[in-house]
């Protein structure tokens, strides 16, 4: 049962919630997502302005409740909404996962533009997390096996949710990095990871919504930002088949010293930076000799 209220009152309420948005420096746009993720407002509600009365998933003082969050405590709106879009598909999301981001997207796409000759096999999503990578795989390479790996069991009962509402078959398994999936030892087609890679000491300068919110777990790369990543680089050949990719997202600055890793490690050839849409050096990729 939904929550009748007055078209006009919503209205109203909208353009309060608009100018509080730009009132703290935070996107207008949000409020309408909110409402039609959230309350299940129509777009043609948000056009034309209707007077009559409108039904809502949630009270109105629901939502105000939730966006006066927003505006207080900079939680992110996809956590208020409980969702989050990516690619083409929409993911449950929780502050027991990291928010998927629009970049990371691209790591799909390379992984069809970099592994045209391994669309079958083994690929691995190593730290999971709402399962989007994972997912993404599996609903682009549907020859391949896909598994997906990741420490929080909070995480993962969030991931398998979103796989299975996606109707995307991905094998899941709780541990750290290459552990629990060492029976796949070098039959891996691909290792794909969005790891941690942000420093320790930069944490204290993001923005609150991912200070605050989102799980350090998946944020806090050590002291350099780079100790999962030297990780990846040492452990995956051990998995990889030969002529198998190797794919991490990164942050920008980073670049020169994983591929110099990579090219250190002995066990890689091919390795390439890529841009992300905003031409940011984002990727990684190589392949095992």
């Amino acid at each position: 049962m939904g929550f009748l209220i007055p078209g006009i009152q919503l209205w109203q309420w909208r353009s309060t919630a608009k100018n509080s948005a730009i009132a703290h420096g935070l996107p207008p746009n949000e409020v309408d997502w909110l409402l039609q993720e959230l309350a299940g407002v129509s777009r043609l509600f948000l056009r034309l302005q209707p007077e009559s009365e409108i039904e809502l998933k949630v009270s109105l003082e629901e939502l105000d409740r939730l966006w006066q969050r927003r505006v207080e405590e900079f939680v992110p709106v996809q956590y208020l909404a409980g969702i989050a879009p990516w690619r083409d598909f929409e993911l449950q999301v929780a502050p027991g996962v990291l928010i998927p981001r629009p970049e990371t997207e691209l790591l799909i796409d390379l992984a069809l533009a970099q592994a045209s000759t391994l669309k079958s096999g083994h690929w691995v999503d190593l730290g999971t997390g709402s399962g989007a990578i994972a997912i993404g795989l599996a609903l682009s390479l549907p020859h391949a096996t896909i598994h997906a790996v990741d420490r929080s069991e909070e995480a993962l009962a969030i991931a398998l949710q979103n796989a299975k509402t996606l109707n995307a078959p991905v094998q899941f398994y709780q541990g750290n990095w290459f552990e629990p999936i060492a029976p796949l030892k070098g039959q891996l087609s691909g290792v794909v990871a969005n790891p941690p890679y942000i420093p320790t000491q930069t944490i204290a300068e993001l923005q609150p919504e991912v200070r605050l919110h989102e799980p350090h777990l998946a944020l806090d790369g050590g002291s350099d930002g780079l100790e999962s990543i030297r990780e990846l680089v040492t452990i995956a050949p051990d998995y990889l088949i030969s002529g198998g990719v190797w794919m991490v997202e990164m942050m920008m600055g980073q670049a020169t010293v994983i591929a110099q890793l990579l090219l250190t490690q002995g066990s890689y050839d091919r390795i390439e930076i890529h841009k992300d849409l905003a031409g940011i050096e984002r990727f990684v990729t190589a392949y095992r000799l």
